[in-house]
């Protein structure tokens, strides 16, 4: 099980954790809550309760919940592919604090 914390979420896998869409330039995004189902390079798949959502990455800022920790995250951070975070997500991570 990975150890999710404010520095490493952005270089760990997001599938599987819940996620709210905190902020967004489009106003019926804000408020979104459910599970990252999917990932590319530019946006998250959220599964709410009544149907699944496909969410910007670039215009959003999202917080998710790994049990009862929470990570606020700007859409830039995580915009890359899933298998590409890793290197060049690395940037960010330097930049975020435990």
């Amino acid at each position: 099980m990975p150890d999710y914390n404010n520095r490493t979420i952005v270089l760990h896998e997001l599938i599987g954790l819940n996620v709210q869409v905190v902020k967004s330039r489009d106003k019926y995004l804000k408020g979104i809550k459910g599970k990252v189902v999917n990932e590319t390079k530019n946006t998250l798949v959220i599964r709410t309760a009544a149907k699944t959502i496909i969410v910007p990455k670039m215009n959003s800022t999202f917080r998710f919940s790994y049990g009862k920790k929470r990570f606020v995250v700007d859409g830039v951070e995580i915009n890359f592919r899933p298998y590409e975070r890793i290197e060049k997500s690395y940037k960010f991570y330097k930049r975020r604090r435990e």
